[in-house]
C-alpha cells in the first residue's frame, strides 16, 4: 500500500522548528557553562532527527547538510575534540542555515547558496579535509575514506521493538546505504505459528558491511535502538593490516529520538473537556425544547432553570473553547537568547537574559504579534540601554549586564516586562532632542512621564550615529502602534543609572473584549475598558477653548483635548453641551484624551468581529460586536479617534 507522505510535511516543519529551537538554546548553554554530555547528546538527537526526517521526504539538500553537521556533533558527544567558542559560534551558524534549507524546502525553492560554504568550514573544524580541497558528503552511497573497510556487526532487537514502533529493515536500509552490505536472519527464536505474537520481534541478524566510513557511522545507524537491542560492530582486518585506532567491538552509542504558521499543538484533556461540555450543552437544551413542546405556565420555573443551565454551559463552554487557543508566552521568549547573544557580540558587550513567567498563557494570535514588539525592545536594551563593558565598569558595575523578561497575570490582563540595569532614560537628552526636531517647545512644562512617552514619537532617536542596530527612528513607535493594535498599552518606568523598565499590558485574548458601552444619539459604541481612566460630567467653567489647541476640557488643571465624537462620525446626537453631557476620559500615547458622549450605558463582555474582513476598514473603529437585543455596535479605536482629528489645532495637543 503507498502512503502520500504529503500529508505529514507540515508535521515534519513543524518538529524541524521544535529541533532548531531546542538544538539553539542548548548551544547557548554551552556557552554559558561547562560542554556536559547530555546537552550534547540532546543536540545530537536533534541533528539525527532532522536528517531522518529530510531524507523521508527527499529533501536532500537538508539531508546532507544535517549529515555533515551531525558528524562534527559526533565527535563532540564522544570527546573527541574539545568545545569552544568558536566552533559553538559555528554550530549557531549551522542552526541558522538549517532554518533557511527547511524553508526553502517548505517553499519548494531552491537551497540557498550559502549553504555549501557553511559545510566547508564544518568540515574543516571536523578535521576531515582541508580548506582548499573540502568537498560535500552526501548522505546516500559510500562516505569518504581510503578505500573498503569490511565490518562485522550483529544485530539482536529486544522483543518490544516492534511495540516502541520501531522498524529493524530502516536500520538495515540506513547500513544499505553506507556500502555493501550482506544480511543474513537468525529466524531460530520464531515459535510456532499459534504461539505467534505479532508485536514481538523474534529476528536476529549477522551482516557484513563493505564500506570506508568510520565506526561512528556505522553507530549512527542505530541510534535509536539503545537500551532495546545488542549490537556489536567488530572490525575485519586484512592480513598484515594494522589495528586503526578507536576499531575495537564497541555497543551502539545512541539514543532514542525525543520530540523536541497556521496550526497548534492542543492538550488531549483540554479537546476531552471541550466534548463533555458540548455533550453537556446538547442535553441542556434538549430538555429546553422538551419544555417548550409542552409548555404552560406551571412549567416557567423549570424552563428557567433549563435556561440558566444552558447559560452556565454556555459561559464555560466558551471559556474552555478560548483556552485551547492559549500558548505559553515561552514560545515567544525562546527566540531571544539568540538574539541576545548575537546583538550584544556585535556591539562587543557582555549580556546576560534571565527569563520567567515563560509559561504565561495567551491566545494564539495575541502570542504570534507580540513577537516583533519584543524583539524590537530586546535589541533595544541590549543597543541603547546596557552600555559597555569600560562604562559599566566605570559607573561601578559588574562588566555584564542583566536583560529580564518576565510575563505574569494581573487584574484579567497579561503584563509582560523587558527590563535592563543599564543606564536608564536620559530625560534631559529626550527633552532637548524633542525641541530639536520641534516636537515641542522649549517653553512647554512637561512631566518625566511625557517626556519618556516622546520616544515612541515617529522618527524620533537620540543616538549619535546610525547603525544596522539602530539610530534610524525606527522601532519604538512601530512597538507601541502593535500594542494598541492588540488593544494593550506601554508604559516606561526608569530610573537614570540604574536601569529601565517597559512594561505591555495586553489583554488575554482578542477574540472577546471588557467594554464600555457608550450611546451617541439613537447608536451604540463600545470603548475598550482598558483605555479607560474614568468619566466624568464637566462643570461649564472646565470647558475652554485654548488658542492654537482648540476645545479643551480641564481635569485637575490638566488641559485635555476634547474629541466630539457625534461630529467625528457625523451621527446626530442629543447633547451638544458638554457640561450637559458625559465625558469619558481615555488613555493615549502617554497622555489622556477626553471623548464626548451622549449617556453610558454600562459595562459589557463582548464578542469581537473583524470589520475589515465583513466590511472594510473604518478609521477610528476597530471592530464590531452584535448586543444581546441583535443590534449592531461598534468598537471605538482611541488610536484612530485621535488620527481622525489630526489636521486641526487638535491634533498637536492629542498626539
Amino acid at each position: 500500500m503507498d502512503i502520500d507522505l504529503n500529508q505529514f510535511r507540515g508535521t515534519f516543519f513543524q518538529e524541524t522548528a521544535e529541533h532548531l529551537e531546542t538544538m539553539e538554546s542548548a548551544l547557548l548553554a554551552l556557552r554559558t557553562g561547562e560542554a556536559d554530555v547530555e546537552t550534547l547528546q540532546a543536540i545530537f538527537r536533534c541533528a539525527h532527527s532532522t536528517k531522518a526526517g529530510a531524507g523521508t521526504f527527499g529533501f536532500d539538500a537538508m539531508g546532507r547538510f544535517t549529515h555533515v553537521l551531525e558528524s562534527l556533533l559526533d565527535r563532540l558527544r564522544n570527546a573527541e575534540m574539545p568545545v569552544t567558542c568558536p566552533l559553538v559560534e559555528l554550530l549557531l551558524r549551522s542552526v541558522d542555515v538549517l532554518r533557511a534549507l527547511a524553508g526553502a524546502a517548505e517553499r519548494g525553492e531552491d537551497p540557498p547558496p550559502a549553504w555549501l560554504e557553511v559545510v566547508a568550514e564544518l568540515e574543516r573544524a571536523r578535521g576531515e579535509t582541508s580548506a582548499a580541497n573540502s568537498t560535500l558528503v552526501p548522505v546516500s552511497g559510500p562516505q569518504g575514506g581510503t578505500g573498503p573497510q569490511a565490518w562485522e556487526i550483529r544485530f539482536e532487537p529486544g522483543p518490544e521493538l516492534f511495540r516502541v514502533g520501531l522498524d529493524p529493515f530502516l536500520v538495515l536500509r540506513d547500513l544499505a546505504e553506507l556500502g555493501k552490505l550482506t544480511a543474513e536472519a537468525d529466524v531460530s527464536a520464531l515459535p510456532a505459528l499459534e504461539a505467534l505474537d505479532t508485536e514481538t520481534c523474534y529476528l536476529r541478524w549477522r551482516m557484513r558491511l563493505e564500506s570506508g566510513v568510520g565506526l561512528e557511522k556505522i553507530r549512527d545507524a542505530f541510534v535509536f535502538c539503545e537500551g532495546i537491542a545488542t549490537v556489536a560492530i567488530d572490525p575485519v582486518r586484512r592480513a598484515g593490516a594494522p589495528a586503526a585506532p578507536g576499531e575495537a567491538g564497541a555497543p551502539a552509542a545512541g539514543r532514542q529520538a525525543k520530540g523536541c504558521g497556521s496550526s497548534m499543538r492542543v492538550a488531549t484533556e483540554k479537546v476531552d473537556r471541550l466534548i463533555d461540555l458540548v455533550g453537556e450543552l446538547v442535553i441542556a437544551q434538549s430538555m429546553t425544547a422538551q419544555i417548550m413542546d409542552n409548555f404552560t405556565p406551571g412549567l416557567l420555573p423549570r424552563l428557567q432553570e433549563a435556561l440558566l443551565e444552558m447559560g452556565r454551559h454556555t459561559r464555560e463552554l466558551q471559556d474552555r473553547a478560548l483556552r485551547i487557543r492559549m500558548l505559553p508566552v515561552g514560545s515567544v521568549f525562546s527566540r531571544f537568547p539568540r538574539l541576545v547573544h548575537d546583538t550584544a557580540k556585535a556591539l562587543g558587550k557582555h549580556v546576560s537574559l534571565e527569563i520567567s513567567g515563560e509559561e504565561t498563557e495567551l491566545d494564539k494570535s495575541v502570542v504570534e504579534r507580540i513577537a516583533d514588539p519584543l524583539t524590537h525592545l530586546v535589541r533595544n536594551a541590549v543597543d541603547h540601554g546596557i552600555g559597555s563593558p569600560a562604562d559599566r565598569e566605570r559607573a561601578g558595575k559588574p562588566a555584564e549586564g542583566i536583560l529580564r523578561l518576565n510575563a505574569y497575570h494581573q487584574g484579567g490582563k497579561v503584563i509582560i516586562e523587558v527590563a535592563d540595569d543599564g543606564r536608564g532614560l536620559d530625560t534631559g537628552r529626550i527633552r532637548a532632542k524633542a525641541i530639536e526636531c520641534g516636537l515641542i517647545s522649549a517653553e512647554d512644562d512637561l512631566s518625566e512621564e511625557q517626556i519618556h512617552a516622546l520616544i515612541f514619537r515617529p522618527g524620533f532617536s537620540t543616538a549619535a550615529e546610525v547603525s544596522d542596530l539602530s539610530g534610524r527612528g525606527v522601532g519604538m513607535d512601530v512597538v507601541k502602534r502593535s500594542v494598541e493594535a492588540l488593544s494593550g498599552t506601554v508604559a516606561i518606568e526608569t530610573k537614570p543609572g540604574r536601569g529601565s523598565t517597559i512594561r505591555i499590558k495586553l489583554p488575554l485574548t482578542l477574540a472577546i473584549l471588557d467594554g464600555l458601552l457608550l450611546r451617541l444619539g439613537e447608536q451604540t459604541y463600545v470603548l475598550p475598558l482598558v483605555s479607560i481612566v474614568e468619566s466624568i460630567r464637566p462643570r461649564p467653567e472646565q470647558i475652554r477653548n485654548v488658542a492654537g489647541c482648540g476645545e479643551v476640557v480641564m481635569v485637575r488643571t490638566q488641559p485635555l483635548p476634547l474629541l466630539r465624537l457625534g461630529r467625528l462620525f457625523h451621527v446626530p446626537t442629543e447633547v451638544t453641551d458638554p457640561s450637559r453631557g458625559l465625558v469619558v476620559i481615555v488613555e493615549h500615547d502617554g497622555g489622556q484624551v477626553a471623548l464626548l458622549v451622549d449617556d453610558l450605558l454600562g459595562q459589557q463582555q463582548v464578542v469581537v468581529k473583524s470589520l475589515e474582513t465583513n466590511y472594510r476598514k473604518v478609521e477610528g473603529i476597530t471592530g464590531a460586536t452584535v448586543l444581546g437585543d441583535g443590534r449592531a455596535a461598534l468598537i471605538l479605536d482611541i488610536a484612530g479617534l485621535v488620527a481622525l482629528s489630526r489636521g486641526g489645532p487638535l491634533a498637536d495637543l492629542a498626539a
